[in-house]
């Protein structure tokens, strides 16, 4: 499927749930809002969803949330939407709390990678991030989907100046011992979440002395490690220097809306066409969204922050 702009959109991010079991305070400043359990999409509209996103060309999917492991059966959602041909990369974004006790089955289910979100190394921040999180739950999750060969394992820091900055050299040291993906993304300002702490790419890339580009730029992330080590480091830059020209994404709320643009306010909403029943019908819907898709963002420009936050968006 091809945009108004040329580029290929092939990628869907699926929010499952808007719920989760932490309460970070970029993701939640204002605390937890419940949609409600009627208004999030069954698994079997996501599964028409993703059926429809094949036949246009879609051939990589995560599931996000909220929490994605905290839906009731999401590994029954695995399985399904790994069952469907044309289906070659289904992955995750987790806070990893969960994992421990669901790698191995997510894995064998269908799952090809997981994303794990940790913005800290110390237990008193991770409290203080998640308000009330266990920094080793998150541990064993990571240490579990290493060992069910959900891999790479990738674990995202958002850099913030003035509260994780101090810990971006020993999270970056993790890639000398481990084939971890270790990536600091900038802080998006979404929903109530403001600028405070921002730190741009180019400030962390800085701190990282003694690394070596690398000629590996799939996806969003700039590459870069340390002279042998098994690991990588990936700067993302949504802010300071956005990557809009090759964005080949665009994703599906809990609550059944398309999201073109993760930094606008549009959304498109696709209950009228799973109401329809007619699989054609929910195809014509998404290439007409797809052919509405945003140049570009603004935010750099001085944009206020979209509404949602980011637990309702799913990233």
């Amino acid at each position: 499927m091809i945009d108004s702009f040329g580029r290929t959109i092939d990628y869907l991010r699926i929010s499952v749930t808007d719920r989760c079991n932490l309460r970070c305070v970029y993701c939640m400043p204002d605390g937890f809002e419940d949609i409600g359990h009627d208004r999030v999409l069954s698994f079997e509209q996501i599964e028409r969803v993703v059926r429809a996103a094949v036949v246009l060309g879609f051939r990589k999917f995560r599931l996000t949330g909220g929490e994605p492991l905290v839906r009731r059966g999401v590994v029954r959602l695995v399985e399904m939407l790994a069952a469907i041909p044309g289906v070659d990369e289904l992955n995750m974004t987790s806070n990893g709390t969960l994992l421990e006790g669901m790698a191995a089955q997510l894995k064998k289910a269908g799952l090809t990678r997981v994303n794990i979100s940790l913005d800290t190394l110390r237990a008193d921040r991770f409290r203080e991030i998640t308000r009330g999180g266990d920094i080793e739950a998150a541990k064993r999750g990571i240490a579990a989907a290493e060992a069910a060969g959900l891999s790479p394992v990738r674990l995202n820091v958002v850099a913030m100046r003035g509260f994780n900055d101090d810990e971006i050299l020993d999270f970056a040291a993790m890639t000398k011992e481990k084939p971890y993906d270790i990536r600091f993304i900038e802080l998006m300002p979404i929903g109530k979440t403001g600028r405070s702490g921002f730190m741009p790419a180019h400030e962390i890339r800085a701190v990282l002395k003694g690394c070596e580009p690398l000629d590996d730029r799939r996806g969003v992330a700039e590459y870069i490690a340390y002279p042998g080590a098994p690991g990588r480091i990936g700067l993302i830059s949504p802010i300071s220097a956005h990557f809009c020209g090759g964005c080949n994404k665009i994703r599906l709320t809990s609550d059944g809306r398309i999201k073109t643009c993760l930094h606008s306010n549009s959304e498109e909403d696709m209950l009228p066409a799973l109401r329809d029943r007619s699989d054609e019908a929910l195809r014509r819907a998404l290439g007409e969204i797809i052919l509405r898709k945003e140049e570009r963002h603004f935010i750099a420009d001085g944009m206020a922050p979209i509404e949602r936050g980011m637990y309702r968006i799913g990233g």
